[in-house]
């Protein structure tokens, strides 16, 4: 009887042993498979449709980073731009969240990413956040689809808009002009008349960044996506690198997104569609978060 109970005790042990072990475990598994999800820490350049060109390459200094850049040509055939609708195509300010992929699978488009900031937003926990896909969301300053204005003007919320003939301008006036097809609102203008802004150094520290980049002309527009938050892997980068970025690309003018666990850079492929960047919403790499609005394209395959 002695034996069997002490038997029955080392088997005890054992499996509290493994199970205490496998509840430690699980997390830092999960955790390593998502990091192998992200894209190569490798360069590379490629035509994703006709007029589209795909560009990333990593950083070692002064952090690691990954920088994804989009550039698309505005005057290509079959180009065509497509802001998130507001809800039920009101002037309420409201839209249904959505993760990137999703706006970019439901409209059918070739390439999407985040755009302006909203609200609301929390991020206490993977399990508690808000808003999930479906929620009430609320983009911040002016916001366009199909021609219809959908949230109003906000006070130093510069402007990215594009006309019906397919033109592009960044605008430090808070609204776009009469005539915009689609358009959003960003948080501060990085880049103005060629010219760097040096006014948005305040507490600048590296972070996950989008931003848009138009030439003087507005055929053509560039789309920065930078990851962060993930050490060894990409820290994220600062504002004025975000900027130099921009000026070395040949901006005119330049425009910060919403960043942060926002950034999410998307295309579509034969088999579905596909994140380009490595997002990091609720601290899990690879996971897309929910939100206001996204500025998507039309595009035709390339020849």
């Amino acid at each position: 009887m002695h034996y069997r109970y002490k038997v029955y005790t080392r088997r005890l042990l054992l499996a509290t042993g493994i199970g205490v072990l496998t509840l430690v475990l699980s997390p830092l598994m999960f955790y390593g498979w998502r990091c192998l999800l992200r894209p190569s820490r490798t360069d590379m350049e490629q035509v994703l449709f006709r007029g589209i060109v795909y560009r990333r390459y990593a950083l070692l200094t002064p952090r690691p980073a990954m920088i994804h850049i989009v550039t698309i040509d505005l005057q290509t055939p079959g180009i065509k731009p497509l802001v998130t609708p507001g809800a039920l195509g009101s002037s309420n300010r409201e839209t249904s969240a959505r993760k990137t992929s999703e706006f970019l699978n439901q409209y059918k488009l070739q390439l999407a990413i985040n755009a302006s900031y909203f609200h609301h937003f929390y991020e206490k926990s993977p399990w508690d956040y808000y808003p999930h896909s479906g929620d009430p969301s609320y983009p911040i300053g002016d916001a366009i689809s199909n021609g219809v204005r959908y949230s109003p003007p906000e006070a130093n919320k510069p402007v990215l808009c594009f006309s019906a003939q397919n033109r592009v301008q960044i605008l430090k006036t808070e609204k776009c002009p009469e005539g915009t097809v689609h358009g959003v609102a960003g948080e501060e203008l990085l880049v103005d008349s060629a010219q760097a802004n040096d006014n948005n150094l305040a507490e600048d520290k590296p972070y996950p960044r989008v931003a848009a980049a138009v030439n003087r002309e507005g055929t053509k527009l560039w789309l920065i996506a930078v990851d962060g938050k993930q050490p060894l892997y990409s820290e994220g980068i600062t504002i004025a690198e975000l900027t130099k970025i921009a000026t070395d690309l040949g901006a005119y003018a330049a425009l910060n997104l919403d960043g942060g666990g926002s950034t999410t850079l998307v295309m579509s492929t034969n088999q579905g569609s596909r994140v380009l960047n490595a997002p990091i919403h609720t601290r899990i790499p690879m996971r897309e978060r929910p939100v206001g609005n996204h500025l998507g394209f039309y595009a035709l395959p390339e020849e």
